[in-house]
This record gives structure tokens, C-alpha cells and sequence, in this order.
């Protein structure tokens, strides 16, 4: 990523998440400074950002909303312009109360019922997909398999055009992995997001249609119309969240499978076991860091946080950590016991849960269905992963036996 801040050389100190080391394997950064006697590392990147590497202290900043805001959720050099309580992207850019309202909105939208009427169009896809592919010794499993499936199940959701595919991957670029630029170029970014947005808004008011953007037109929430900046940030947060965050789960799920002969074959042997390898694949590889901002200076646990500093709040860290996860980096297909943060945790706990895991198992299952354990990693030295705060393979070369 061409970015203006200097490679890393002391993590502890003077951490970056954009980092191609951070992004390859971080697991390493958070269990060192986890074990360091000083589990918050600090950085002046970005105007100051903390990064808690402990169940606990990831759990107490994500669950304390009178010392951090959630009014910006994406780490970068600017501050968020939108105040809270409603934020810029609500309801995950919100604060109590405007968020508890913001939230339940969605609620239904993302309900086990409505998961389950979109799971058939899910795996038809899934199928599509690889019919497309049928046929190829070595196929991207990342580029043309798992970027494709949240991207046209949210566009479903929408009513929003499926030919605009590469337009939505450009906008998640945009939003978490172009964190690392210039603060004007960042505007420019959104700008052209607020613009698309705008003309499929527009195009909904003159043909409503049964979707979830003509339901938010229509909402109320307190007994009045949701303002425009309300409608269109949870349009883009659905759009953004809903792509990357799965998008990543179920590449990070394939490319363990492709590398792990012995979780492979047993999956394809034990299929009652999906659902308990989709909650370990979400605890090992979570993708998602969120990130708070500090109301006002505050001394947590000796930090002492200064008001408008970052804190990011890496998910995958606590689900790494050997006080509350039994041999926490080993992989259990079969780990029966998975209070894992994959989700979030707190207020913001991710709404669409359940989406996301219904596709992540439809995902794999279409995939184990086809190829069963005749399936490797082409080329391990070949795998790249996203940086920034939503991590997951962008290229995975698998070959197909």
C-alpha cells in the first residue's frame, strides 16, 4: 500500500495496522506485546492511537461508553466531521442512547428468518461460481470465489445493480485499506462513495421496491423520519461491512483448509462437523479490528489516553489469548467451547451475525461439496492479505487435484 507513513521497526512503540508485517501475520505483534508486562502498545501514527492486545482490556474499552466514542470506527489521519451521538455510519458510528434505536432498526433485516430465505439464493451462487471455474487446475479462491458471494447477497439486500461488483470492492478498499493516505485524498474517496450512493437513494425514491434501502426511506425512528445522513451511512456500512468483513472469513477459512491436509480431509469426512469448524475458523481468524476514539483524557490501566486519540480494539488478538482460549493458536475443527469476540463485543456486536456465518457455511460447504479434501494451496508464498483493520487473503491460488 503507497502510503505516507515509514515502515515499522518497534512495534510496541511505534505500531501501524496498515504494515505489510502486520498484515501477513499479526499474530506475532499481539502475542509479543501481550506477554510484554505492558499489553497496550501506543503509537504517535494517525495523532495517537492505543492498541490493547488482552481479552480484558479489549472486553472493558469495547464495552465502556462513557470514556470512548464510537463516532469513527475506521483508524486514520482525520477525525470524524459527523458528531455523535448518531455518527457518521449508524448505527456502528453511534453512541448510547441514538444507537440502541439505530440498531433495533436492523434487527429484523438481519433476523435468523430473513438469513434463511436468502440462504437458497446463497448457494446458487456459490454453484455459479464454480461452474464458472469448472474445469481449471488452479483457481484464485479469494478473487474468483470469496469476493463475489457478500458482494452480491448485500447487493440483493440493497436493490442495488450485481453488475456494480467491482465498484463496491473499490469503495472497501477506499474505506479500510486506504487508510494510510494523505487526508484529502481520503475525502476524495468518500466523495465518490456519497455520490453512487446518492443515485441509487435517489433512484429508490422514484421506484421503491422490497428492499432493505426503500425500508430505511421509510423508517421512523422516535416517531420520525430518519435524517438523509442517517439513511445513507447505514447504507454504506451495510455496503463496506457487509462485503469485506465476510469476504475475508471465508478466504481465511479456505486458505487454513487448503494448508491443513488433516482438518481438510476430516471435514470432508465429518460434514455434521461445519458448524463448529465455522466458529473456529471466525475465533482463529477473525478479521475485523474496530476502533473507538477517547472522549476525554483518561488513565486506563496506566495509559494515560489523550481525548481524540485512536484505540483499536483488535478482535482476533483476544481471541488469541491464552487466558481465556485453550491453546488459543491451535486450530480445533472440533472446539466445543467458542465464546470467541469475532463478532465484537459490547453495544456494537456485530447485527449481522447472521448473515455472515450462513454465508460463511454455505461458502465452504458449496466449495467441500465440489472438490471434497482434492484441494492445496498452490503456491503458499503467493497468498496476500488486506491491511488495515478488516484482514483477509486477496490472492489464494489453490490447486484443484
Amino acid at each position: 500500500m503507497a502510503g505516507i507513513h515509514p515502515p515499522v521497526t518497534d512495534w510496541a512503540n511505534d505500531f501501524d495496522h496498515t504494515d505489510p508485517v502486520w498484515a501477513a501475520d499479526p499474530y506475532p505483534i499481539w502475542a509479543d506485546i501481550r506477554s510484554s508486562g505492558c499489553p497496550v502498545a501506543h503509537s504517535e501514527r494517525y495523532g495517537g492511537v492505543w492498541l490493547p492486545t488482552s481479552h480484558d482490556d479489549i472486553s472493558a474499552i469495547a464495552y465502556d461508553t462513557d470514556h470512548f466514542t464510537s463516532q469513527s470506527v475506521v483508524v486514520s489521519e482525520g477525525r470524524p466531521m459527523m458528531p455523535a451521538p448518531q455518527g457518521i455510519a449508524p448505527p456502528i458510528s453511534s453512541d448510547p442512547p441514538f444507537h440502541h434505536g439505530a440498531r433495533r432498526l436492523l434487527l429484523p433485516a438481519f433476523s435468523p428468518k430473513a438469513v434463511a430465505v436468502l440462504e437458497p439464493f446463497t448457494r446458487e451462487y456459490c454453484n455459479e461460481l464454480l461452474d464458472a471455474v469448472d474445469g481449471k487446475d488452479v483457481i484464485d479462491a479469494a478473487v474468483d470465489y470469496a469476493q463475489h458471494i457478500p458482494v452480491r447477497v448485500i447487493a440483493k439486500m440493497l436493490g442495488f445493480p450485481p453488475e456494480d461488483a467491482d465498484t463496491f470492492r473499490m469503495f472497501v478498499h477506499n474505506a479500510l485499506e486506504g487508510v494510510d493516505l494523505p487526508v484529502e485524498k481520503r475525502v476524495e474517496n468518500f466523495g465518490l462513495l456519497d455520490e453512487y450512493l446518492r443515485a441509487q437513494v435517489d433512484d429508490h425514491i422514484a421506484n421503491p421496491r422490497d428492499d432493505l434501502t426503500t425500508f430505511l426511506l421509510n423508517a421512523e425512528m422516535d416517531g420520525q423520519p430518519l435524517n438523509a445522513e442517517h439513511v445513507g451511512g447505514t447504507i454504506a456500512l451495510l455496503l463496506i461491512a457487509g462485503i469485506d468483513t465476510t469476504w475475508s472469513a471465508i478466504g481465511a477459512s479456505l486458505w487454513h483448509l487448503a494448508k491443513t491436509p488433516a482438518d481438510r480431509e476430516r471435514l470432508a469426512s465429518e460434514p455434521a462437523l461445519m458448524p463448529f469448524a465455522v466458529e473456529e475458523f471466525l475465533r482463529a481468524y477473525a478479521p475485523v479490528t474496530m476502533a473507538r476514539l477517547v472522549k476525554d483524557d483518561f488513565e486506563f490501566n496506566g495509559c494515560p489516553m489523550k481525548a481524540n486519540e485512536w484505540v483499536l480494539l483488535p478482535f482476533p488478538a483476544a481471541n488469541r489469548d491464552p487466558e481465556v482460549f485453550e491453546n488459543p493458536d491451535e486450530v480445533v475443527i472440533d472446539r466445543v467451547e467458542n465464546r470467541h469476540a469475532a463478532f465484537g463485543l459490547g453495544i456494537h456486536r456485530c447485527a449481522g451475525s447472521n448473515l455472515a456465518r450462513m454465508e460463511m457455511q454455505v461458502a465452504i460447504e458449496v466449495w467441500m461439496d465440489r472438490f471434497g479434501d482434492r484441494f492445496t494451496l498452490a503456491n503458499p508464498d503467493a497468498v496476500t492479505w488486506s491491511g488495515g483493520q478488516v484482514r483477509g487473503p486477496r490472492q489464494l491460488p489453490i490447486a484443484l487435484s
